[in-house]
């Protein structure tokens, strides 16, 4: 009787594999680390969390302040990035294909050629040059194909971009722990979120001591990253 009830709930909520885990710390750390390095460099633009642009939009219109259009125009490129990365999840479901590796690539292209034109923008003093809205864009297209495809083809991994969400699910999961909540859909959901928190943690950090230290060439540490989630995702 015992036994059959431990399998259900292992059923229920199955423990999320390593691959999985190491997956989703990746994918969270390259988020962190662009986002914060974009902030960095780039007067403030957020490229993974848009609605902090609407802050910053808000505070920029009250206050006058430089790098508005950037941001203003980082909404509706986000908007198409997304739209883009589901119609060709859609046209590859279809067409009975798996979309896992076309879309990390296509991260990693626009992740690559925002390292590349920012290292040839540099150093960027305005906020509103060309150059400089057009690097940051393509940050934002790199992260919004993210955002997307944490929602779609890489659900398994739960939210890797923003990480208001994972944090207060992963206190609600401590305080059901601790005074006699639902205990194994707890554990389970705190397996999948915690890395995913620390991850991005680490890489909102090493973006920010990187994009000081080593301007727009930092950018090769996520890349890395990408690279080895997809490594990890084929082998699986």
């Amino acid at each position: 009787m015992n036994t059959s009830a431990t399998e259900s709930r292992n059923a229920a909520t199955p423990a999320a594999p390593s691959t999985d885990v190491a997956a989703s710390t990746l994918f969270a750390f390259a988020a962190g680390f662009v986002d914060t390095a974009a902030f960095i460099a780039l007067f403030g633009l957020f490229t993974a969390h848009v609605t902090g642009n609407f802050v910053l939009i808000g505070a920029g219109l009250a206050g006058g302040r430089s790098g508005l259009l950037g941001k203003l125009l980082a909404f509706p490129v986000f908007l198409l990035a997304v739209a883009a990365t589901r119609v060709f999840e859609l046209r590859c479901a279809r067409r009975q294909r798996d979309a896992v590796v076309p879309i990390l690539v296509a991260e990693m292209i626009f992740l690559g050629t925002f390292l590349g034109v920012g290292v040839y923008a540099s150093p960027i003093f305005d906020a509103d040059a060309p150059l400089t809205i057009l690097t940051g864009m393509l940050g934002v297209v790199a992260m919004a194909i993210q955002n997307a495809a944490s929602r779609t083809t890489f659900a398994g991994h739960g939210p890797t971009t923003v990480m208001t969400g994972n944090v207060t699910q992963i206190v609600i999961d401590l305080a059901d722990l601790a005074f006699g909540g639902a205990a194994a859909p707890a554990r389970a959901r705190l397996r999948k979120m915690a890395p995913a928190v620390a991850g991005f943690l680490v890489g909102a950090i090493g973006g920010a001591f990187g994009m000081v230290h080593l301007g727009f060439f930092c950018l090769l540490l996520p890349l890395a990253a990408l690279a080895a989630v997809l490594g990890l995702l084929r082998r699986k």
